[in-house]
């Protein structure tokens, strides 16, 4: 049986995240931010168990950059060994942008 993977979140997710719940705080519906935010930390939790079960991110085309959709938002993830790192919690329609 395959060996469950060890879930973070990288620093620029927690950012992501409490710029979600910043924003809905200043639209004066802090509830709705709070909400969103419990049910990013849900979907999530399933990664441990089934880290392939986000579809690749369309932009990359690799394996190991997978997302989880979540709307109105993209929960970016990136798949080693031994971890599932979340790196991006973005609005669903934002292109992932690529260095170049």
């Amino acid at each position: 049986m395959p060996r469950r993977k060890a879930v973070e979140f990288a620093e620029s997710a927690v950012r992501d995240m409490e710029g979600i719940l910043d924003w809905y705080r200043e639209q004066r519906v802090p509830e709705v931010g709070k909400r969103l935010v419990r049910e990013i930390v849900t979907d999530v939790g399933r990664l441990p168990d089934f880290p392939e079960s986000g579809r690749i991110v369309p932009e990359l085309g690799v394996g190991k950059i997978r997302e989880l959709i979540r709307p109105p938002f993209r929960i970016v993830y990136h798949i080693d060994d031994t971890r599932v790192r979340i790196v991006r919690v973005w609005r669903s329609e934002r292109v992932l942008e690529i260095p170049g």
